[in-house]
């Protein structure tokens, strides 16, 4: 029989090493797409995945079970997602900022395409990695909330705990990332083949 979370939550307070890999094998999974689905990189994912359950781990006899262990815990993913992103703008900024030395003096950085062929990856039957690669477009607060909501298909209760603000702030965000994502494929001619209304008819129903 399963144990409940309460109960491994409990037993990990008192040192029990097996409910804790418990709780990481309840929730690795989802943990590990959340901050893949963000940070579009495998590395950064097992990464924060890694140190958000090392957070747990030290910070749970402080947890109150105000909301439940899901919620603390993505809420923690969530928020390391959001600091790796700041962390790179800043170091794109300096990147961009800081030319190239070259032996007859000094040249321009230019930032990569994130699409840079999507002819290709169309004939490849991509078109998932299409979509992904806008997503990474978006800003961090709207990839956030498209990830939470229509790739990962929580709840708006549950996103509202995770990010702590109210129902009709998570509704107003994703409508506007909704619009940004729809207007990002609409730039790169694939709207008409990606299903990104799926989510809003799932929340009509």
């Amino acid at each position: 029989m399963q144990q409940s979370e309460e109960t491994l939550i409990n037993s990990c307070r008192t040192g029990n090493p097996q409910a804790f890999e418990a709780l990481v094998a309840r929730h690795e999974k989802t943990a590990f797409n959340l901050a893949l689905r963000m940070t579009g990189s495998m590395e950064d994912a097992q990464d924060i995945t890694q140190e958000a359950f090392i957070k747990v781990y030290t910070g749970l006899r402080q947890f109150r079970g105000d909301a439940a262990f899901s919620t603390w815990l993505f809420r923690i993913v969530s928020n390391m997602c959001l600091d790796e992103l700041r962390k790179r703008r800043r170091r794109i900024a300096l990147s961009i900022d800081e030319p190239i030395q070259q032996p007859d003096g000094e040249i321009g950085r230019q930032l990569p395409d994130l699409l840079a062929d999507p002819q290709d990856a169309v004939e490849g039957n991509d078109l998932k990695r299409l979509v992904q690669q806008a997503i990474l477009r978006l800003s961090a607060d709207h990839r956030l909330i498209v990830v939470l909501r229509d790739l990962q298909g929580f709840s708006y209760e549950e996103i509202a705990g995770m990010l702590e603000c109210s129902l009709g702030t998570v509704k107003s965000r994703l409508s506007r990332a909704r619009t940004a994502l729809r207007r990002t494929l609409e730039e790169q001619e694939l709207f008409h083949r990606a299903d990104v209304k799926s989510g809003a008819r799932r929340d009509e129903r």
